[in-house]
């Protein structure tokens, strides 16, 4: 499996190598073009010279026609346009049938007469304005035809091997100087990689750790950041972090389970146990007397209503973890507070309690929960505190709608620590008298939650206990 590293630079030189054939093609086309229009510019220059000058066969025989005729066309050894020497331009004199003729008095060589039969038609040629490509032994050559002024028709050659033979040099120059470039920018671009694929280096890194179980681990910031992998990092630290929360609280969860699960069954034991007891020592005669088992049928009676009670809570918080869909309705809060404060009353005579809840003070809620919130808070005040420490229960409307219960206390107070944890389910404070399952004050927070509301706490030891759940406006 190739790495990204490598991935990019064969990306990076395979474009660089299809930029430079294309650069090769067309600068060679465009130069062959360039020299072979030089080419036939000087063919049809030296047409037009022939032409013009009227002379006929006989009279460039002679030496002063040969002069002048070196004059309008050129010389042997002389340059042309093109970087073409003039020794590579061969002068034909044919008759109407295309068969070479002598000229200045020269016999035409193989070559002139090979060039000749490659021409095809001299007439047409001579009538033409148009360069013809003929091909002579492996050798190209670029002919135009001229016809002198006795009519003998004189070919024009000049041979394209040193065009051609100057392409193919400039093409291995091109080559070496693109192989150069192909190997620079491969060595420029896995050392540029280096730098970019380094973050993701160190993502892999991090990954590796956080599987081995390092969930602290985040991904470093790189050196040089590029823009879309520096918002990768941020995102899958981001992610992290999320993943790092959500364990931790899935830990909590099942440690909060574990607790809860060993609370129920020491709450559940301990009923069931004492009742047991009792089975057992009427099942074995022990309760002979009717007073004895009257006394332990009301103790029986007595565990299994704390079982049910225990049941009943548990079934609660139940149903409440599960977030259900609370049925709202105008519910009266202060009727529901007057209404327990005289169950207090009735079961603690002797215990001060101060109701300020005059008047209707409606949220929107159920009214069986918001009843388990100020029953529940009562009776932690019932169970936690002395029978003869003053209660406050006060509801009060804020100004911005929302309704505020207060039950405050003047009993023993709770330690910081012990206050932390008031809400924790089977938690019972050191202080303070009674029993109770340890579930009240968890009903209070799940009710509340539900409808949206919240509970504070504020105590000390010695300084009582005040507890104030706010409900949203109804």
């Amino acid at each position: 499996m190739q790495s990204l590293r490598t991935k990019l630079t064969l990306v990076n030189v395979l474009l660089l190598l299809l930029g430079i054939a294309a650069a090769i093609v067309v600068s060679l086309m465009t130069m062959q073009h360039y020299l072979l229009e030089r080419v036939d510019a000087e063919l049809i220059t030296s047409r037009a010279a022939l032409e013009k000058t009227g002379f006929t066969r006989d009279e460039i025989d002679s030496i002063r026609a040969i002069s002048t005729l070196v004059d309008q066309v050129g010389s042997p050894g002389v340059s042309i346009p093109g970087g073409l020497p003039r020794s590579h331009t061969v002068l034909i004199a044919v008759d109407e049938q295309n068969r070479p003729i002598p000229l200045d008095r020269l016999e035409p060589t193989d070559r002139q007469r090979s060039l000749a039969h490659a021409v095809g038609d001299p007439v047409a040629l001579a009538a033409s304005d148009k360069v013809r490509d003929v091909t002579v032994d492996g050798e190209q050559y670029r002919v135009v035809g001229s016809r002198l002024g006795d009519g003998t028709i004189v070919l024009v050659a000049t041979g394209t091997d040193a065009v051609r033979s100057g392409i193919r040099e400039a093409l291995r120059l091109d080559i070496a100087f693109g192989a150069f470039l192909l190997a620079l920018l491969a060595l420029i671009t896995t050392m540029g990689t280096k730098h970019l694929v380094q973050p993701l280096e160190g993502m892999v890194e991090t990954a590796s750790a956080i599987a081995e179980g390092d969930l602290t681990r985040r991904v470093p910031a790189g050196r040089h950041p590029v823009n879309e992998i520096e918002q990768l990092r941020v995102a899958l630290n981001s992610m992290l972090h999320q993943v790092e929360s959500a364990f931790e609280t899935r830990e909590r969860s099942e440690e909060r389970l574990r607790r809860f699960v060993a609370d129920a069954s020491h709450e559940l034991r301990t009923p069931l146990s004492a009742i047991r007891g009792y089975l057992q020592l009427y099942d074995r005669g022990m309760l002979r007397r009717p007073a004895d088992r009257a006394r332990a049928l009301s103790r029986m009676n007595t565990e299994a209503d704390r079982m049910g009670r225990l049941v009943e809570e548990l079934l609660t918080l139940a149903r409440l973890d599960r977030r259900p869909e609370v049925r709202m309705s105008p519910v009266d809060l202060s009727r529901l507070v007057r209404d327990a404060a005289h169950d207090l009353v009735a079961q603690q005579p002797d215990r001060p309690v101060t109701v300020r809840a005059e008047g209707a003070a409606t949220v929107r809620g159920d009214e069986s929960g918001l009843g388990k919130v100020v029953g529940n808070l009562l009776s932690n005040v019932r169970v936690h505190t002395p029978a003869g420490a003053p209660v406050l229960v006060e509801v009060v409307r804020g100004p911005d709608a929302t309704v505020r219960l207060l039950v405050s206390d003047e009993g023993p107070g709770m330690a910081p620590e012990d206050a932390d944890r008031i809400f924790d389910r089977f938690f019972r404070a050191g202080s303070g008298g009674g029993g109770g399952s340890g579930l009240g004050m968890a009903i209070v927070h799940a009710v509340t939650a539900a409808h949206g509301g919240e509970v504070t706490v504020r105590t000390a030891p010695g300084e009582g206990l005040a507890v104030t759940v706010t409900f949203p406006p109804g």
